[in-house]
């Protein structure tokens, strides 16, 4: 008999472990933007402090060469000052301070603060970067803290991951869209991709299923509202992006 019980506790206990190890990664958004600016080093260690799978950033090549941290071509909606990112040299960039009294970092500032807590999605809002970032992805990969497994690039611009394919045939990559992810699975297969990351309007159960019968995943932007993630959930989708990734259960 106390074997019979033992055996059904274990095996309730065994069905929590696999439930609670069930369902979509989760992934910050631009870090954890909705508890700290965007893209800044303290918006991506909220966001490994409230447990991510994997971070998201997105990526700029400034005039004096360093790969920086930030999402709009413009400084502006963010900082104390105006301009197209690109055009600031490093010397001036640091001189920039945005909401909250953060500084724009670069992106191995990024992953030095990481440390391979957690995986990382690089999204290029820039052109002819790719070298840049396949170059800084192989120089961490070598690090102990790091593998190239965690390592995922992402991009609306189709033809700057064709030009990073070709510097990294085995990297990992992840084709956004904003319209019917189905009408992405050609570009997906032409690139190797992992997955299709569609907005989260355009996503349902049937959708889901026929990307995944063609062998992608699906990560898919920007969830903040609890009840859409139970949606996704149960359409199957492999991975949410969110500005509060502590609300995605």
């Amino acid at each position: 008999m106390k074997q019979f019980v033992f055996l059904v506790l274990f095996s309730m206990m065994m069905s929590c472990t696999t439930q609670s190890g069930e369902g979509p990664l989760i992934i910050g958004h631009r870090g954890a933007m909705g508890y700290e600016t965007e893209n800044t080093l303290a918006s991506v260690e909220k966001a490994i402090e409230l447990g991510v799978d994997m971070v998201e950033v997105d990526v700029f090549q400034i005039s004096s060469g360093e790969i920086v941290v930030f999402h709009d071509e413009r400084v502006d909606r963010l900082s104390n000052s105006a301009g197209l990112i690109k055009e600031y040299n490093i010397f001036d960039l640091k001189k920039l301070i945005l909401d909250g009294g953060h500084g724009i970092p670069m992106l191995q500032d990024v992953l030095k603060q990481m440390n391979g807590r957690a995986a990382l999605n690089i999204e290029l809002k820039d052109t002819n970067i790719a070298d840049n970032i396949h170059q800084i992805i192989t120089g961490y990969s070598a690090k102990p803290e790091w593998s190239e497994s965690q390592f995922i690039v992402s991009s609306f611009d189709w033809e700057e991951l064709r030009k990073y394919r070709e510097y990294s045939p085995e990297g990992r990559i992840a084709v956004l869209t904003e319209g019917d992810p189905l009408q992405a699975i050609e570009v997906a297969r032409e690139l190797k991709a992992e997955a299709i990351n569609p907005h989260y309007s355009q996503v349902n159960a049937g959708n889901v299923a026929k990307l995944h019968e063609a062998g992608f995943k699906v990560y898919t932007y920007t969830v903040n509202d609890p009840a859409d993630f139970q949606r996704l959930k149960a359409a199957g989708v492999d991975g949410v992006f969110s500005d509060y990734p502590d609300r995605m259960k």
